[in-house]
This record gives structure tokens, C-alpha cells and sequence, in this order.
């Protein structure tokens, strides 16, 4: 795992597609609980669907990781984070629903990411649920493990995040990127004692945030 890698915000992987906005869905996760009313005299069994909480969502990734025999894993999102650097389970949902998990696996760092659902609590499960297929590649001995994560690589973050690089809020604007990145634009360019490598990175990250933002 990258030493670098931020639980908050997001710190979203390096050529990992994002998902376009307007092609994000509700997923169909949720927690279930039973309760009991008594009509007349009679007792009735219900079970009640619920919307899968962070806390939630979370329970069922770390029991996938355990079993996975994963280490060093850690979440990023754009949900502020606890004291015990996890993502608070109400806090408001950000506009960027987008999930990265970084972990080892035998000594190699992997990482997965999710942006397909407009919940972070959905995109942490639909994790969850993707190890849960591949760890069945070990049981049913179709393949081995090792080839079904050999397309994880963990790649750095991205440009280590945009906001980063730039300078900017979470809820940043377009306005506010262009102006961020013109404003740092004038001590990277090589022209005024910058460098080739700074104002690539600067650039990089304008265009990513761009192509997020819109």
C-alpha cells in the first residue's frame, strides 16, 4: 500500500475509469431485521429492508478482508473520517460516492474502486461482494487466486488527488480549479523558475478535475 494513500478525501487510483455522473444508479443493497407484532392473538414474523448504512457496508467489507487473509488495507472516500479513521456512518452524503480500497495480499499491494453507485455505502459493499467472487475462484479450483487479483495493482493515487495538488476544497468549483490552477501556474511554468514536471503535474490535475467536475 502506497504510504501516501489518504483515507479522506478520496484518493481514487491512477487510470481507474471513473464512472460518469448521470451513469451512476441506486444499487440494491440493504440490511434486513426482523421484528414481531401481535394482531390479535397471533404473533407475525416481519422482516424489514432497510438502506445499507456506511457501519454497515463496512462490517461486511472487513469480514471479506479477513477471509481474504488481506493486510494494511485502507478505505478512502470522500467521508470525513473517525478518530479511528473510519468514515463516519452519518455524515452527508458527498457528491462523490467514489470508494477505493488499498490493501496487501501476500506481501503485494492491490487495490479495487467503485464509483458505479450514487452511495458510498453501496460502493463499499459492492467491494465487498466483488472479493467474495474471486475468493471463489480458490474454492471452486477453476483457477488460482493469484490470477484473479493479477489486474489489481495498486497504482498511486491520482495525480495524489487533485485537490491536492491544486489546492482546493472537496466542493470545489470549475471557477475555482481554473483560478487555483493559474494562480500556482505562475511559479510552476518554467518560464518563471518552475519546472517541465511541476506544471505536467499541475496540468494533470486541472484536467482530471475538470473531467470530474463536469
Amino acid at each position: 500500500m502506497n504510504e501516501k494513500t489518504q483515507r479522506y478525501p478520496l484518493a481514487w487510483p491512477m487510470n481507474w475509469k471513473r464512472t460518469n455522473v448521470a451513469d451512476r444508479r441506486r444499487a440494491d443493497f440493504a440490511s434486513h431485521s426482523k421484528t414481531v407484532s401481535t394482531i390479535g392473538t397471533q404473533s407475525v414474523e416481519r422482516t424489514v429492508r432497510k438502506p445499507l448504512t456506511i457501519a454497515g457496508a463496512i462490517d461486511r467489507l472487513e469480514g471479506e478482508i479477513r477471509r481474504l487473509g488481506a493486510t494494511n488495507e485502507l478505505l478512502s472516500t470522500n467521508v470525513p473520517v473517525s478518530l479511528k479513521g473510519l468514515p463516519y456512518s452519518q455524515a452527508t452524503e458527498p457528491r462523490d460516492p467514489g470508494v477505493a480500497l488499498y490493501f496487501d495480499l501476500k506481501k503485494k499491494p492491490l487495490c479495487f474502486a467503485c464509483d458505479k453507485w450514487d452511495r458510498v455505502a453501496d460502493n463499499i459493499a459492492a467491494i465487498a461482494q466483488h472479493i467474495d467472487a474471486l475468493r471463489r475462484i480458490d474454492r471452486y479450483g477453476v483457477g488460482r487466486l493469484e490470477q484473479a487479483f493479477a489486474g489489481y495493482a495498486a497504482l498511486p493515487p491520482t495525480a495524489e488527488d487533485w485537490r491536492i495538488v491544486l489546492g482546493v476544497g472537496e466542493y470545489a468549483t470549475i471557477d475555482q480549479v481554473n483560478a487555483a490552477f493559474l494562480e500556482k501556474a505562475r511559479a510552476a511554468h518554467p518560464d518563471v523558475g518552475g519546472s517541465h514536471d511541476e506544471m505536467a503535474k499541475l496540468t494533470a490535475a486541472r484536467d482530471l478535475a475538470l473531467k470530474v467536475l463536469s
